[in-house]
């Protein structure tokens, strides 16, 4: 159980702390620990894409995990990350603005305020994630993205952070005792109800894409999508919201 158990190191700089707990990992670190980065120089998202910012404008951590359920169930830990960042983002005073988008992506006001990136090591998995906090517009890498600053909320990330990791350890512990925590994604998802366009190859946005109704979660946490009567799942891809 985690709740209680996070052991916090806060650094200046590294190149990732997601690389940084993967070595720890590897080498028998217990589940836990958490890596706090005021810079990051390496940082990565999905498919490799750089995750840059000014230093200490954002805040990035790493979580380092040992589940006891099956490999094949991790694939609800990056959806879990987005709950906890959601509602320690909501609770900071912007409420019912701080939507999800499947897969892995936090949105305030339909802009990006964070990434998420899950990697597994053997038996443990460090969850990543990296929120804007203080950056101004002219700071920010891509056009849909926003920060807490720019968004009027608290900026003081060792409160954010407390309620995050707090928020996150219930939910893994939830998840990890076999209970279903689908309905507090589902709550939170904006992307369920939609109609979607998925970008099956990230690097080729043109080259398998397919359109339709993103209608559920799979028990995997892939997203279910309705095509022409018939319901798909997706465990992988970049999805856009048409309406």
């Amino acid at each position: 159980m985690l709740q209680g158990r996070w052991q916090v190191t806060t650094v200046v700089s590294t190149g990732s702390t997601n690389a940084d707990l993967l070595v720890r990992a590897r080498r028998g670190a217990e589940a836990g620990q958490v890596l706090v980065a005021e810079n990051q120089t390496a940082g990565r998202g999905r498919f490799e894409r750089c995750w840059l910012s000014p230093p200490g404008s954002s805040l990035s951590t790493s979580v380092l995990l040992r589940p006891s359920r099956p490999m094949t169930d991790w694939g609800w830990l990056s959806l879990l990350v987005g709950v906890a960042v959601r509602d320690g983002v909501a609770a900071a005073g912007a409420g019912d603005r701080v939507r999800l988008k499947w897969p892995n992506d936090v949105l305030v006001g339909g802009r990006k305020i964070c990434g998420i990136l899950c990697e597994g090591a053997g038996a443990a998995v460090v969850c990543g994630f990296g929120i804007n906090v203080s950056q101004g517009l002219d700071e920010l890498v891509f056009p849909n993205a926003t920060s807490l600053l720019l968004e009027g909320l608290p900026t003081d990330k060792t409160l954010v952070l407390a309620a995050i990791l707090r928020r996150f350890a219930e939910l893994v512990d939830a998840w990890d005792d076999g209970q279903d925590v689908s309905p507090d994604y589902i709550a939170a998802c904006s992307t369920i109800g939609r109609q979607v366009r998925v970008h099956l190859d990230a690097e080729h946005p043109d080259e398998g894409t397919v359109v339709g109704t993103a209608v559920g979660i799979g028990d995997d946490g892939e997203l279910l999508v309705e095509i022409d009567g018939e319901i798909r799942p997706f465990s992988a891809g970049d999805v856009v919201h048409l309406r």
